[in-house]
């Protein structure tokens, strides 16, 4: 039997603590909890920022990553992770690890909350947004502004409707107008089709939906809970009121808070949807359950010691889930098993326990609603009564017998029968179970109604099965087929769709739920009814992507003994078209039906070549007799068959014909050409030649060559190649091709080919050609042109007489080749006239240098002359000529040098190779007109014209060139360079001339040369003795190669760059040259720095400086003398010449040479000029540093821009506090003067000057100086300004501590106390203390400040301090319940008081802590061990507290507790109980005990019992052998005992015959005759009176039988009387029923008319409803339900 004291479920899911989350992480700013799926917490682990997911439904498996984030949460119900950083949003999907949407916000986020699978909430401090995830693009959109109530509130949650148009924003502050409740609530309402806002004082709140009863939609609800000073209220109102229902009358309920919750007040609410329950949570862990609809309270209890601070709905048990401070995950929901039946019986409420039973289908309520039921219906309220059948939990009353009950029930006069005001209510309450949908459908259909069916249907308030769809089915089709497809009835829904035509549905549908109807069955009935739909879905079953759903042979057959040849076709086509080698016999049958009753059907399917798996020898010959010549030979294999097919070409199309010998085989094709030369050469030579011509480099053009020789087909042969030679490489293809040609007559084609081939073999056809003698011998001289046959090809005409074909191959065909054939004549003696006459009649362009050359061969060049100087004369500018003219004249010495220079048109090159072994001069003349460097360079070194060479490379300008003969290799170089110095360069006047030479020296590094070489035109007169730039480059290169001579330069010249010589010199180590020259054009500074930097001589510099007296001159000497640290006269140059613009190096090294003195006098200088805080700041210090504090004075007194502070700060470094106590006086810094005055002994002054400063570090040196001067009155003071800084006080009380100052520092925070600033941490340090140094005094404080002090730190100290009773005080007041009593327990001696250890004890969390007191007190305070237990009663497990006594055999220390729990009927207490009262004799106690409380193991007890040697003991045994139906046991027990009367009950409580008459024919067998009639009188109704009459007769009892026989003979005339009255009313009921039934209609009684459609026809309206307290609920609701139907029709 369920506990009925408890209407909740609650369960601990699982302790995060235990999963490794840390319990720093478990707050509501790091742990988010949006649904009873996901926890998120954030933590940081060993330094890593980590974002932790617990899935609830699988808690071991703890998902971490390593994530940084403000804010996680997950989505509530997908592994989808929203994440927060800064004003960045992402969302992650975590499975996919992909990447959902992210976006950067342009306000920060200061709580955000998943609303729906799709959108998240944001809320910032001005407005609220609503995300979409649903896309990846879109940006949040603002929904409303926050409410000004809500400016500086803390968020705690964001609510919606499910259609999001309420939404309403929650937020918590602290209360300033009213300080005697901390928290108040605030709360913004807004509803988005109005766009309206409205502020409502509240701490918690909730959307809900609920059906009521009479109410035609559901009405929207909100709810919100509020705690103020003055109470706690539960506000439940309607929001978007929908007509025509009722408005909902608003609930306002107290909420109750224990005494001890003060500042309790909701933080969260949800709403049951099924049970239609308010779960509120409080903050201090309380539960309320409300009824939604009422208002009215259920239950409330504590459920945590701790603040439940998340929550979200539990929606597998339609309750409430949330996490608590100590990490533990706790869930509320509803007991269904209980909560009705806690109502009835605790609260007392049967209309709230009908209402929630009717709800949510609760037990619990059956009988009352069973009696009601029974009531109503007897007293003729059949209305009443239909609804609470309707209303009744888990349709307890809506069946058949209930049906048929309303259908018998009389019609009230003017009103509906009560069987239609059933089915009203039921259709208006929802829903028709399937006996209702079947008795309400059988009416209607009958009337032919039946848009009342598909009505309620499509309103889904009938229950739909195959009955239904089987009645309906007989007035319309389609109908049944919804309601087959709504009951799930495959085979009737696929016999509807069959039907109906509706066949492409059939496949998916089964696919769909899952079921294989016999399609081959389903198919012939289509066929049969409907060939064409038939047709359809046979290719629909076999095209099924699953694979066929029938055999496709089956469905052949189907269409073929319908003969149905096109569609079986058409299916065939259809299902073949994958063409698998398992389907080959398919596509035989296919083409073999075709090809016998439709040729052409069947040639299309073989032309598509759609199959390749049939029968191809059957199908040939079917081909071939059906006269598909061209399909028989695509699938004839024998080269017999083929034959005798092929030699009919004309009946085939010649394109086919030729792609078909693609299919045979070489021998195959070679074969069937043969064959049809040989048969009918005329007909078939085209063909063959266009079958030879496409497969030529498959068969060979060889054999084919062969094939057409063989018949002498020269004709067949020339086409056969002409179609191949351009694109054959084969050298005898082509010639083949030239021979047919030739032999066809076809001379244009030879002509063509052997211009244009370049595969035959050029001898091979050059000599058939001659072999030939053709008229023409255009073609022979074509091969010999080409292949450079022209000495043959001359000697061939020249020997046949045929010279007029070598002016035609010279004019008309090559006149390239005129030189060879001028050779080739000259090579035949041929006579110079007609050489020339030759020569002299080609008119094209040929090489002349090949014509030259091959004159000059023969020694034959004058021959050419004449036509040479044609050439001339006709203006020819081709070089050739010209270079043959030079020759000549070179050879006949006919003034060359004169055409050497003169002539520009020949080439230089050739014509100066020609002269090189003839006259090196003109050689010489040749190369350097066309500027052949290289063999000019050549010819002139090999004949020692170096004076030539040395001209041209100054005129020529080539640094390339003069790089290749300035290179040390050169063997003439010095030659050369002789030659340039001495003629080239002082006959050169062009400065271009002289500038290239010059870097040509230069790049060759020869810097001696070059020396010589610009001394020659530099020194010495010359055009270019003033040229800036030489004696620049002269003066340079002496100063790299010839340092001596650079003095004698300096002082010779005049026109030179003066700074940037003297620059190089100095680089160069020539550091007097340099100054000569710097002297010598009165550059004095640079004269100077030579002088301090390169000579390094500031004595010589001092001299010059003496001597020129000029202030850039001493200002440079001064640096000087500053950087070798002559520090005074460096001073004194500075100020010669009065220059401070080095001031910050002069102060900075004088600083470090500490020469103050000396430094004032440059900086008295220096301010004389320049304003700058720099100097006036080091002037300042240097007063300082040499004691000339009235000077400083005086400084201090006239405007100065020192920085006096840095000034002051390093005189204090410098320990010159005299000087910082002026420089802090005079700009008022009291923070460092106080400092000071420490260090000059003036503590009083340093503490009124820090009292000035009034800042924290200048009080805490203050402080730290008066400490070690042990100045503790100045110390205190300084010390209490120091104190109100909480981050300060922990060093503060260290240094007192380091030195022992224990009694000063608790002054310090004792005086502390009193202060107006004075925090948490004064009197947590000075609790921390007291446990130290003072501990008599901890307690006091403790119970003072206990609200002041920070308890955790304090807790530490106390336990290190072992000040145990102060250490469980804190834990207390800490609510660390657990921590208290382990304390207590374990330092008993000290900490433990018996009071309060129950106190404590009743509210610990950790049930552990209850066993561990039971044996703390058991073993040192066992009398006090029931007073303990009496508090724990119902908190400990108390199977496991006597469990753990019987162990140690303690049971009866804890007598009165079992007494005090048997009342929970507990086996294990029961057990012990039962065992304490054996063990003490006591049988009485026993018994009742075993009677009242059954739960323990009773026949382990009764076998126990049964052998203890006191009776009573034993007749308990029998007792409860008897309770567990063990009669044989008990009743043996009892004999043995001869406890006769017992036994006697025992068998009559048996109910058994057989037990009875065994006991009975015992008492005859032992002869106990009394007993024998008390059984007879006891288990009358058992014995059977033909067993009795035969013992008693047979063992002579009938004195002791007599009674019970007389009885029996009375109880059977009284049953026989009773039977026949029975039977006599029955019948008469049944005459009377056959008659009424014979007269009238069951359902409509004296009416024609259908009443449910069409009304009753009369105006009076029913009576009203009347519930069980006999309310008018009329009056109540506002209107009367209408049945669905009634009137409307």
């Amino acid at each position: 039997m369920a506990d009925t004291s408890k209407p909740i479920s609650f369960c601990e899911h699982l302790q995060l603590s235990s999963l490794g989350v840390q319990p720093g992480s478990i707050s509501f700013q790091s742990l988010t909890l949006e649904s009873d799926h996901f926890i998120c917490v954030r933590e940081t682990v060993n330094g890593q920022n980590q974002v932790v997911i617990i899935d609830l439904a699988d808690a071991n498996n703890v998902l971490r990553r390593p994530i940084s984030a403000d804010s996680a949460i997950m989505h509530p119900s997908k592994k989808i992770l929203a994440l927060k950083a800064g004003r960045t949003l992402q969302v992650f999907n975590i499975e996919t690890k992909q990447k959902v949407k992210s976006h950067i916000n342009n306000e920060d986020v200061v709580f955000w909350k998943w609303l729906s699978e799709s959108t998240l909430g944001l809320v910032t401090d001005t407005s609220v947004y609503h995300w979409s995830i649903t896309d990846q693009t879109s940006a949040p959109q603002k929904v409303f502004d926050r409410h000004p109530t809500l400016n500086g509130a803390q968020i705690i949650n964001y609510r919606a409707t499910p259609d999001e148009k309420w939404l309403v924003l929650i937020g918590i502050t602290g209360n300033a107008t009213n300080p005697s409740f901390k928290v108040k609530g605030a709360m913004q309402l807004y509803n988005r089709d109005r766009g309206v806002s409205q502020p409502i004082e509240g701490h918690a709140a909730s959307f809900a939906e609920l059906k009521i009863d009479g109410h035609q939609h559901v009405t929207k609800l909100f709810t919100f809970a509020v705690r103020t000073a003055a109470g706690a209220k539960l506000h439940v109102v309607e929001i978007d009121h929908t007509a025509p229902n009722p408005p909902f009358v608003k609930k306002a309920v107290d909420v109750y808070f224990p005494p001890e919750a003060t500042n309790d007040f909701p933080v969260a609410i949800q709403v049951s949807k099924k049970h239609g329950i308010i779960f509120l949570v409080t903050k201090y862990g309380f539960i309320h359950l409300y009824d939604l609809e009422t208002g009215a309270c259920v239950y409330m209890n504590r459920i945590s010691g701790d603040t439940i601070f998340v929550t979200a709905e539990l929606e597998a048990a339609h309750g409430i889930i949330g996490v608590n401070k100590k990490g533990q995950v706790l869930s509320v929901s509803v007991d269904e098993q209980t909560i009705v039946p806690y109502i009835l019986t605790t609260l007392n409420n049967t209309e709230l326990a009908f209402k929630l039973a009717s709800r949510a289908n609760l037990p619990g309520a059956d009988d009352l609603y069973v009696k009601q039921f029974q009531q109503l219906f007897a007293a003729g309220q059949f209305s009443e009564a239909a609804k609470v059948a309707a209303n009744s939990p888990r349709g307890i009353l809506r069946t058949a017998q209930v049906i048929e009950s309303f259908k018998q029930a009389p019609t009230p006069q003017g009103s509906l029968s009560p069987i239609l005001q059933y089915f009203g209510i039921l259709l208006e309450k929802g829903e028709l179970n399937h006996f209702e949908s079947l008795e309400l459908a059988r009416p209607v259909l009958q009337q032919g109604r039946k848009q009342l069916l598909e009505k309620w249907l499509k309103e889904n308030k009938l229950t739909c099965s195959e009955e239904l769809g089987d009645i309906v089915r007989l007035h319309d089709m389609t109908l049944a087929l919804s309601v087959y497809l709504r009951a799930n009835v495959p085979n009737k829904v696929i016999a509807c769709f069959a039907e109906t035509g509706q066949t492409e549905k059939i496949v998916l549908y089964a696919k769909k739920v899952g079921y294989t109807p016999d399609y081959v069955s389903l198919l012939q009935h289509i066929m049969r009814t409907n060939p064409e739909k038939g047709a359809e879905f046979a290719t629909q079953l076999a095209n099924d992507e699953s694979g066929p759903l029938v055999d496709v042979e089956r469905v052949v057959d189907i269409f073929m003994s319908q003969n149905m040849i096109q569609p079986a076709t058409s299916f065939l086509l259809d299902a073949l078209k994958d063409n698998k080698p398992e389907q080959g016999h398919l596509q035989t049958r296919l083409l073999e039906m075709n090809l016998v009753h439709a040729p052409q059907v069947a040639d299309a399917i073989l032309g598509n070549e759609m199959f390749t798996h049939y029968d191809r020898p059957r199908i040939a010959n079917l081909c071939e007799k059906a006269g598909l010549l061209q399909r028989a030979l695509e699938h004839y294999e024998d080269l017999a068959d083929i034959k005798r097919a092929i030699v009919h070409a004309s009946g085939l199309q010649p394109d086919w014909l030729v792609n078909y010998f693609s299919r045979l085989t070489t021998e195959q094709s070679m074969a069937c050409m043969y064959e049809m030369l040989r048969v009918n050469i005329r007909q078939n030579l085209q063909v063959v030649i266009q079958i030879a011509t496409k497969y030529s480099d498959i068969l060979g053009p060889v054999k084919l060559i062969e094939m057409f020789e063989s018949f002498k087909s020269f004709e067949g042969l020339y086409y056969y190649l002409g179609s191949i030679v351009n694109l054959s490489e084969d050298p005898e293809v082509h010639f083949k091709y030239v021979q047919a040609a030739t032999r066809t007559g076809q001379i244009r084609e030879v002509e063509r080919i052997c211009r244009e081939s370049n595969y035959y073999n050029p001898e091979k056809v050059k000599n058939f050609l001659k072999e030939a003698k053709l008229q023409d011998q255009l073609p022979l001289i074509i091969v010999c042109d080409r292949f450079d046959f022209v000495h043959d090809l001359v000697l061939y005409l020249y020997q046949n007489g045929l010279i007029k074909f070598i002016e035609v191959y010279v004019q008309r065909v090559n006149s390239f080749r005129t030189p060879q054939v001028i050779g080739g004549l000259l090579d035949v003696d041929c006579d110079e006239t007609t050489v020339k006459s030759l020569l002299a009649s080609v008119t094209g362009n040929f090489p002349i240098d090949e014509l030259v050359a091959e004159v000059e061969q023969r020694n034959r060049l004058k021959l050419i002359l004449p036509w040479l100087e044609s050439r001339v004369q006709a203006d020819s500018q081709d070089p050739a000529v010209y270079n043959a003219l030079a020759k000549i004249y070179i050879d006949s010495n006919n003034n060359p040098e004169a055409f050497l220079k003169e002539n520009h048109l020949y080439e230089p090159h050739v014509v100066g190779k020609f002269c090189e072994a003839r006259d090196p001069y003109l050689a010489y003349i040749a190369y350097a007109k066309g500027f052949c460097d290289e063999e000019l360079i050549a010819i002139t070194n090999e004949n020692s014209m170096f004076k030539q060479q040395a001209r041209y490379l100054v005129k020529r300008r080539q640094p390339e060139l003069w790089a290749q003969v300035l290179v040390p290799d050169n063997i003439h170089r010095r030659s050369l360079i002789d030659q340039i110095i001495a003629t080239a360069l002082p006959e050169c006047t062009d400065p271009d001339d002289v500038s290239v030479t010059v870097k040509a020296f230069l790049s060759a590094d020869l810097p001696l040369e070059l020396i010589e070489l610009l001394e020659k035109i530099v020194i010495e007169p010359s055009p270019f003795s003033d040229n800036r730039n030489l004696q620049n480059l002269l003066l340079l290169t002496a100063i790299r190669a010839n340092k001596g001579k650079v003095v004698g330069y300096i002082n010779k010249l005049q026109n030179y760059d003066s700074g940037e010589i003297a620059k190089i010199a100095t680089e160069h180590g020539l550091y007097e040259e340099a100054f000569t020259i710097y002297k010598k054009y009165e550059q004095h500074v640079m004269a100077m720095n030579v002088l301090v930097e390169h000579v390094v001589s500031i004595d010589r510099g001092l001299e010059y400086a003496t001597k020129v007296n000029k202030p850039e001159v001493w200002s440079r000497l001064g640096k000087a003398q500053l950087d070798g640290l002559r520090i005074k006269d460096a001073i004194d140059s500075y100020i010669k010449a009065d220059d401070p613009s080095n001031f910050a190096e002069v102060i900075e090294i004088a600083g470090h040479a500490g020469k103050h003195d000396d430094l004032v006098r440059f900086l008295q200088m220096a301010r004389k000029h320049l304003r700058e805080p720099k100097i006036d700041t080091e002037l300042a210090y240097a007063y300082a540093k040499t004691d000339r504090l009235h000077d400083m004075e005086d400084f201090l007194g006239m405007t100065n821009v020192a920085d006096i502070l840095e000034v002051g700060e390093k005189c204090f470094e410098d320990e010159l506090y005299q000087a910082a106590r002026l420089l802090f006086t005079s700009i008022s810094n009291w923070a460092r003067l106080a400092t000071t005055l420490i260090y000059l002994g003036e503590n009083q002054a340093a503490v009124e000057s820090a009292r000035k400063a009034g800042n924290t570090q200048v009080w805490k040196q203050v402080h730290a100086a008066c400490i070690e001067k042990s100045e503790f009155r100045l110390a205190q003071i300084c010390g209490l300004n120091i104190v109100v800084h909480a981050e300060e006080l922990p060093a503060l009380v260290q240094s007192y501590e380091r030195r022992g100052h224990f009694d000063e520092v608790l002054a310090l925070l004792e005086a502390a106390l009193s202060l107006e600033r004075a925090h948490m941490g004064i009197f947590t340090e000075l609790s921390i203390l007291y446990s130290k140094y003072r501990p008599g005094k901890l307690m006091e404080h403790l119970k003072l400040f206990v609200s002041r002090i920070n308890i955790p730190k304090v807790i530490k100290a106390t336990e290190k301090a072992h000040l145990w009773p102060e250490l469980v005080f804190l834990y207390m007041k800490y609510d660390e319940f657990d921590n208290a009593a382990l304390a207590m327990i374990e330092r008993s001696p000290d900490a433990w008081e018996h009071n309060q250890f129950k106190d404590v004890i009743v509210r610990v969390a950790n049930v552990e802590i209850y066993y561990k007191a039971l044996t703390f007190y058991l073993q040192e305070q066992p009398t006090l061990l029931n007073d303990l237990l009496s508090v724990m009663i119902p908190r400990v497990d108390h199977a496991r507290v006597v469990r753990m006594f019987r162990q140690i055999d303690h049971i009866p220390l804890i007598r009165s507790y079992l007494i005090a729990v048997q009342h929970l009927n507990i086996e294990a207490v029961n057990d012990a109980y039962n065992d304490l009262l054996i063990e003490e004799e006591d049988y009485k106690t026993l018994r009742d005990s075993i009677d009242s409380f059954d739960n323990f193991n009773n026949i382990a007890l009764a076998q126990r019992l049964e052998k203890h040697e006191l009776l009573e003991f034993r007749r308990l045994a029998a007792h409860l052998y008897k309770k567990n139906a063990r009669w044989e046991e008990s009743i043996s027990l009892s004999k043995q005992d001869k406890l006769y009367k017992d036994a006697i009950v025992t068998a009559a409580t048996s109910a058994s015959t057989e037990v009875a008459e065994d006991l009975l024919s015992y008492f005859v067998v032992i002869g106990n005759k009394e007993c024998y009639a008390a059984t007879l009188f006891v288990c009358f109704d058992l014995l059977r009176p033909d067993v009795v009459e035969e013992l008693s007769w047979q063992h002579g009892l009938n004195d002791f039988y007599m009674p019970y026989k007389i009885q029996v003979s009375r109880t059977m005339r009284e049953r026989l009387a009773a039977l026949e009255k029975e039977v006599r009313e029955r019948s008469k009921k049944e005459i009377a029923k056959e008659e009424q039934e014979a007269e009238q209609p069951i359902i409509n009684p004296g009416i024609n008319r259908l009443l449910i459609t069409q009304g009753n026809g009369y105006p009076s309206q029913a009576p009203p409803m009347v519930n069980g307290t006999g309310m008018n609920v009329g009056m109540g609701v506002g209107m009367m339900p209408a049945m669905t139907g009634f009137g409307g029709f």
